[in-house]
C-alpha cells in the first residue's frame, strides 16, 4: 500500500510517499481501507520531533489519528463493506497518513449517512478533544459561561458547539473575519483578539477553554470566577499554564485526548444528527501533498479542520 512515511523529524519535506507493507490487524483490530485523514496540529508537532515522537524510538512512522473509510477484514461486530470513522490508537506509529491501517474496533463508529467521509474524518482527533477536555474535565453545566480562545479552529468550533448544545452561555474569541461565523456556531458574545482586549472587555467566566496558550493563558486567569476553571489544551504551553494559575490561586488543567474506547464519539454523533453540530473543513489534499498540507496548517489562521483524501 502506498502511505506517508517519516525517518527523521524536521520539516514538511520529511513527509514521503512510499509504498510499505499492508498492516495486519492484531487482537480486537480491524483493518480500513482509509478514504480520508484528519489533519491534526499534534501531526506536525510529531513531525517536527515533539509529541509522541520519541516514543517511536527512532522507527519510521506515519502520522495521523483521524480515519474514515470502509471495514477491511471483519471484526467482532463490524463486517467487511462497513462505513466507518474513528480515532486510530494514539500514539501509534502506524497512523491514517495510508492507503489502510489498524484500528482498535472499540474506537471506531459507523458513519451516518448524513455525514460525508470527509466530515467523518474531520471529527474524530478534535471532537473527543473537545468533547473530554469540557464534559469529563471541565463538568461542565447548564448556565455555566464558557469563554473558547481560537473559537473558530478545528477543536475551538466544535467545543462552541458542545458548550452551547449544553445550555452553556458561550464567548469566543477569533479574528474580525471570523466573528459571524462564531455567532452562527452557537456564540453569545463574541471578541476580536486583535483589536480588543478580551480580558478588559468581559465579565467572569466558570470555564475558560484555551486553545493558544502562552500569554492569552496568563491573561485569562483573570476573568476565571471564584471556584471556575482554566483548560490549557496546547500541552507545550500546559506547565506553564498551571504554574502561572497557581501562583494566582485559580484553578487549571491540561488536556489530552484519549483514544480508548472512542470516548465522547457517539455523542458528537448524536449532536450532530440532531442538527446541533457543523463540523467544518477548510481545505483537503490529496494524500500525496501530505507535506502541503502541513505547510498549510502550521502557517495557521484556519477555519474548520484540514483533511486528506486517499
Amino acid at each position: 500500500m502506498r502511505a506517508i512515511v517519516c525517518t527523521e523529524a524536521g520539516g514538511p519535506e520529511v513527509l514521503q510517499l512510499r509504498e510499505v507493507p499492508l498492516p495486519e490487524p492484531g487482537p480486537g483490530e480491524v483493518r480500513v481501507r482509509v478514504e480520508a485523514a484528519g489533519v491534526n496540529p499534534i501531526d506536525w508537532k510529531t513531525r517536527s520531533g515533539l509529541g509522541p515522537y520519541a516514543s517511536f524510538e527512532g522507527r519510521p512512522f506515519t502520522v495521523g489519528w483521524d480515519v474514515a473509510g470502509v471495514v477491511d477484514t471483519a471484526g467482532g461486530v463490524l463486517a467487511v463493506g462497513d462505513p466507518v470513522l474513528g480515532m486510530a490508537e494514539f500514539p501509534s506509529p502506524e497512523g491514517a497518513y495510508a492507503e489502510y491501517v489498524c484500528v482498535p474496533e472499540a474506537q471506531l463508529r459507523p458513519r451516518p449517512e448524513g455525514l460525508s467521509v470527509v466530515e467523518a474524518a474531520a471529527l474524530p482527533l478534535a471532537g473527543m478533544t473537545a468533547w473530554q477536555s469540557l464534559i469529563d474535565v471541565g463538568e461542565l453545566r447548564e448556565g455555566q459561561r464558557v469563554l473558547v480562545h481560537a473559537a473558530a479552529g478545528g477543536v475551538g468550533h466544535l467545543a462552541v458547539q458542545i458548550a452551547k448544545a449544553r445550555g452553556a452561555h458561550v464567548i469566543g474569541t477569533a479574528s474580525g473575519p471570523k466573528l459571524p461565523l462564531l455567532r452562527e456556531l452557537g456564540c453569545d458574545e463574541v471578541v476580536d483578539y486583535r483589536s480588543e482586549a478580551f480580558e478588559k472587555v468581559l465579565e467572569p467566566v466558570d470555564l475558560v477553554y484555551d486553545l493558544v496558550g502562552g500569554e492569552t493563558t496568563v491573561r485569562s486567569l483573570d476573568l476565571v470566577a471564584p471556584g471556575g476553571l482554566l483548560i490549557c489544551l496546547p500541552t507545550i504551553h500546559a506547565a506553564a499554564a498551571l504554574e502561572a494559575a497557581e501562583a494566582r490561586g485559580v484553578r487549571a488543567s491540561g488536556a489530552y485526548v484519549r483514544a480508548a474506547g472512542g470516548g465522547g464519539l457517539s455523542e458528537l454523533l448524536d449532536l450532530h444528527a440532531r442538527g446541533l453540530l457543523r463540523i467544518l473543513v477548510d481545505r483537503t489534499f490529496p494524500l500525496a501533498q501530505a507535506a502541503d498540507a502541513h505547510r498549510y496548517g502550521e502557517a495557521g489562521g484556519t477555519t474548520g479542520k484540514i483533511v486528506l483524501t486517499v
